[in-house]
């Protein structure tokens, strides 16, 4: 891992953000660590240094570490997430995939694993703590679906996002229009734009039958 240069760490707890900077440096002693305090402090640290890996935790002010993940691939940067927490559940570690996290340990297990996973995390694999691995093999092929989904709509403009979410609230394209001062024809370009990058079939309807098929999925997306 000789080329990861910065790493930022996010926890509301100081005592432990020192501990787990202190592991990480006794074995990487060049990599520049930042820390965070908060959701809003880890994604304006992300924004601004642009760090290789970033960790965060779940439960945190002003913005969980979930949320932080959806911002930060919502982004396109090039920083990887690993979410460290006490959460155990398989409902969240499904949220964290979801999320675009690359990796997900638990706290408990943070000095045997942490080093392990930044490895994995840097090496472009995903990483799940041990005690994580059963529910993660669980996770079904709809799953897995789903993150496919959502790593096509990572790749949507915010105007192709703006034209998606008001499709779905039933706005035809004259509407869109008037609404987002566009002309019609542009937004027709957009909804055209939207089926090529999802890789729809070249149907009038085919986004708004997209759209009812995925309802759910579309709460992921901070615009929807």
């Amino acid at each position: 891992m000789t080329s990861l240069k910065t790493l930022l760490i996010a926890d509301d707890h100081p005592i432990f953000r020192k501990g787990l900077m202190d592991l990480i440096q006794q074995t990487f002693p060049k990599v520049k660590i930042i820390e965070c305090c908060n959701g809003t402090e880890a994604f304006s640290g992300i924004k601004n240094y642009k760090p290789n890996i970033a960790i965060l935790d779940i439960n945190m002010p002003e913005a969980n570490g979930l949320e932080v993940c959806k911002k930060v691939i919502k982004e396109k940067t090039n920083t990887k997430i690993i979410i460290l927490t006490m959460y155990q559940e398989k409902e969240m570690i499904k949220n964290a995939m979801l999320a675009g996290a690359s990796g997900y340990i638990l706290k408990d297990n943070a000095v045997d694993e942490i080093m392990d996973c930044l490895n994995t995390v840097w090496n472009g694999k995903t990483y799940f703590g041990t005690a994580m691995l059963p529910y993660h093999i669980e996770l079904s092929e709809e799953d897995k679906k789903k993150q496919l989904l959502i790593d096509a709509l990572n790749t949507l403009s915010q105007a192709e996002l703006k034209t998606l979410k008001l499709v779905s609230l039933n706005k035809t394209s004259k509407e869109i229009s008037e609404l987002l001062f566009l002309s019609e024809k542009t937004v027709e370009n957009y909804r055209s734009r939207i089926c090529q990058k999802l890789e729809l079939p070249p149907r009038n309807n085919s986004l708004v039958i997209w759209i009812n098929e995925n309802k759910a999925l579309l709460s992921y997306i901070s615009e929807f």
